[in-house]
């Protein structure tokens, strides 16, 4: 195996129009040329002020940029630009609740309020940890209702909440239920969710460069995301965001996330356990099948394939889900993604254990998730193309 490395290419297409700096041998400029190809029409169509896109294969990675962090200050985006990474932060919530579930401080069987007694006499004594983070509650909504702004109106919320369907029925993607998922595995850890992904899910991954709170001396790395009226934007704090929404992390620090999650051996025993739990699958639902944090697919998989497991629908609308009893670990070549979006982000993380392929794309606008799965998969199949 080749000792993991990372060669940076600033594609500064956005503002100069120029080719794809060529890397160092034949193979890697092969694949800025695919990233070129697969990016430079989504960033145009759909006015992306910046874009990171990071790809590893067998063990050694790049990072590509394009454009800007922010256009007021006219900052480029570097491989350490820090991205809101919106929903991908729950594959950190998984790996945490798996970390916790690795050490014995839960089982997925568990119910929320063994963790969180204010929830005890609650439907929720009738939903396991596994069906939280599963989305397959029974109905938790994909955003908490308005009036819901605080702790104790949440609390009063999860204490008043009927299932409209039986757990582990349909799949309902839910920031609600995810959000509880991380705070009880937190709780069972014995500390603040927030600080648990700090101090023990990141450093034991090597990632030095992700963050849930922003600490000043890093702001300088945050770039500013764009919506509708142009103005720059930031994720708005709201109950429950760090386990649903909340971690911002750069093209570099992702692709070492990715490569984790391939290579999970070289990690301390207890993480790699934690990994190698979000890639057990739980429920099939349609053509994907639902892990911790993680959807898979067998692979190799059509683009068609993925942008319908990734559809407005998988995301806005309940879906049938059929328990894998038992879990089953992945029997083949197996695809692994998760997509995440804020009002001024869109993020995008897809990789393949078995073909040692991954890729990373953060940019500070919420381009429509299909075409972030289409320039993906374009990309990904020039890697899996590249010989050894």
């Amino acid at each position: 195996m080749r000792k993991p490395g990372l060669f940076v290419l600033a594609l500064s297409g956005l503002l100069c129009g120029s080719a794809p700096t060529a890397a160092d041998d034949g193979a890697s400029a092969r694949i800025a040329e695919a990233v070129e190809r697969a990016y430079r029409p989504p960033l145009k169509a759909y006015d992306v002020p910046g874009l990171a896109v990071a790809v590893t294969r067998d063990g050694r990675s790049a990072v590509f940029t394009f454009g800007l962090a922010d256009r007021d200050g006219q900052r480029p985006v570097t491989r350490d630009t820090l991205f809101e990474i919106g929903s991908v932060s729950k594959t950190f919530t998984a790996t945490l609740a798996a970390y916790a579930q690795g050490l014995g401080r839960l089982s997925l069987e568990d119910a929320p309020s063994r963790f969180l007694p204010v929830l005890r006499g609650s439907a929720l004594d009738r939903v396991s940890l596994l069906e939280l983070g599963t989305y397959t509650a029974g109905g938790l909504p994909l955003q908490f209702p308005d009036s819901v702004t605080d702790a104790a109106a949440m609390t009063a919320y999860f204490r008043y909440w009927q299932p409209s369907a039986p757990p582990g029925t349909e799949r309902r993607y839910s920031n609600p239920s995810l959000g509880l998922f991380g705070a009880a595995a937190a709780a069972a850890l014995g500390g603040d969710f927030s600080e648990s992904i700090r101090t023990r899910l990141f450093p034991e991954l090597g990632l030095k460069n992700s963050f849930v709170r922003v600490p000043e001396a890093a702001m300088g790395r945050y770039a500013w995301g764009y919506g509708e009226g142009e103005r720059p934007i930031r994720v708005n704090p709201g109950v429950l965001d760090a386990e649903a929404y909340g971690v911002k992390s750069s093209a570099a620090d992702m692709i070492r996330f990715v490569e984790a999650n391939i290579d999970p051996t070289r990690l301390d025993p207890p993480m790699r356990r934690a990994v190698e739990g979000t890639h057990v699958g739980y429920f099939r639902v349609g053509a994907m099948v639902q892990g911790l944090g993680w959807e898979q697919y067998p692979y190799p998989v059509s683009l068609e394939r993925l942008q319908a497991g990734n559809a407005p629908a998988m995301t806005l609308e309940a879906q049938p889900a059929a328990r894998l009893d038992p879990p089953q670990a992945p029997s083949g070549p197996t695809l692994f993604n998760k997509t995440g979006s804020t009002n001024g982000f869109g993020a995008y993380v897809a990789f393949v254990p078995e073909r040692r392929i991954g890729l990373v794309m953060l940019a500070n606008r919420a381009v429509p998730i299909a075409a972030r799965i289409a320039a993906a998969h374009a990309v990904l199949e020039a890697l899996a193309a590249e010989g050894p």
